[in-house]
């Protein structure tokens, strides 16, 4: 998603001493953010038709379990693509109150390189790191 993303909105090249996150910046996030979220809104309404047309009824028990499956792992897909548009949105309305490209935890600025892989981060990458480091003690 990342790359055809890149291929819509390339990366954002910083200027020198250029301020971090300024009008520019946010803009740039925002109208990729928006881009993120209307493809995943046509990959889910496409989905949705796609179940309703192909919905067939078969006759073998396997043909049937197969596509019990293959719609089982769709809308696991699906459903892992609408948790995300609500974390587009939740970062869209931090781009308008201008609370966007800062570290939740320390409150250090998380990078464009970082913003660019990862629109909707929320950590800079020592503190997601620290939080992986916790999260797999913790499964232990």
């Amino acid at each position: 998603m990342a790359a055809e993303l890149h291929k819509t909105y390339p990366p954002y090249k910083a200027k020198a001493r250029e301020e971090y996150m300024n009008p520019k910046q946010l803009a740039h996030f925002k109208q990729m953010l928006e881009a993120m979220k209307r493809d995943l809104s046509q990959d889910i309404d496409r989905t949705v038709h796609t179940m309703q047309d192909e919905a067939t009824i078969f006759a073998d028990p396997n043909d049937r379990a197969s596509q019990e499956s293959d719609m089982s792992l769709e809308l696991r897909n699906r459903d892992r693509e609408r948790k995300l548009i609500k974390k587009i949105d939740e970062t869209i309305a931090r781009i308008d109150a201008e609370d966007y490209g800062y570290c939740d935890s320390c409150g250090v600025e998380i990078g464009l390189k970082r913003l660019e892989a990862r629109p909707t981060a929320t950590l800079c990458i020592d503190c997601k790191t620290l939080d992986e480091l916790r999260e797999k003690q913790v499964a232990k």
